[in-house]
């Protein structure tokens, strides 16, 4: 089991006090409160990914370690820990904001954002592919820092954004906001109206989302879910819906070009059909 997992795993009683809290506050509160069922998929699904973390943790661990070794350089102490928390968030911004933009990673990420509800159940909603974050920390290791110190700072950086998933905590103090990414901002990411979407991509940092442009600040209430929500609870449809999706628009499309933008361009892309005005474009169409 590699650092990343070997936390979290030892998280699961923060995680499950956390959410009794969490629905003791939205009581007192008189606020609806969690969605049996759906939590049930959410919790589900993370015991799931975790399972099949384990084998491809030996593959992750042992590539990190042989690309850490085979650079000259290598960072030590308190600067190892200080460069590897910032340039693992800095990876998971990347990563994140891929899964967004390319369909075929969305198929995977778009499993975290299949929940209609927001709370801290919907955190631990999560893919079975479990296999598209290493190519992000790739160049983190090569700037010689050892893996298990990724791997821990990776474990960390997911452990954080647990607690951004819940409605209970407002807006805080505007120098934290500015700089970490909040339950604010993070519940931007989930909503699903036309000005929330693909936005607030980042881990602990929200400073990489205003300096890529990809920052949307808190403003009408936030819409939990997808543009086009799937509305069930199986737990195979909603790991599975959008490889489908993808797999019946390669089917219908007449050329290769076509399929390939099917599967690499941003979702809700489709080729402007023959005879439009602008052949050679197509305007991908907002997802949630």
């Amino acid at each position: 089991m590699d650092l990343s997992s070997l936390l979290l795993l030892i998280s699961a009683p923060v995680f499950l006090l956390g959410m009794a809290l969490e629905v003791l506050v939205l009581r007192f509160r008189k606020r609806p409160s969690y969605d049996r069922r759906d939590s049930a998929v959410s919790i589900t699904t993370a015991l799931i990914n975790q399972a099949l973390t384990l084998p491809w943790a030996f593959v992750e661990i042992a590539l990190l370690v042989w690309l850490c070794g085979a650079v000259p350089w290598h960072l030590h102490g308190w600067a190892a820990w200080i460069v590897a928390m910032i340039a693992v968030d800095f990876a998971f911004y990347w990563y994140h904001r891929t899964h967004h933009q390319i369909r075929l990673l969305w198929a995977v990420h778009v499993v975290h954002h299949s929940s209609q509800q927001y709370n801290l159940s919907v955190a631990l909603r999560q893919p079975w592919a479990v296999f598209t974050t290493l190519p992000f920390l790739v160049p983190v290791a090569l700037l010689g820092i050892d893996a298990r110190i990724i791997l821990a700072c990776y474990g960390l950086n997911l452990l954080y954004q647990f607690f951004l998933h819940t409605e209970i905590v407002d807006k805080l103090w505007a120098p934290i906001e500015f700089v970490f990414n909040t339950p604010s901002h993070h519940r931007v990411h989930h909503g699903s109206q036309p000005q929330y979407l693909d936005t607030n991509y980042g881990g602990i940092l929200i400073i990489w989302d205003r300096m890529f442009g990809s920052f949307q600040p808190e403003r009408e209430r936030v819409r939990y879910g997808l543009t086009k929500n799937i509305a069930t609870n199986n737990i195979a449809a909603v790991e599975t819906h959008e490889f489908v999706a993808i797999w019946r628009s390669v089917r219908t499309a007449s050329n290769w070009r076509d399929r390939l933008g099917y599967v690499l361009r941003g979702p809700g892309w489709a080729p402007v059909p023959t005879g439009a005005l602008a052949p050679s474009k197509a305007k991908p169409l907002p997802v949630g």
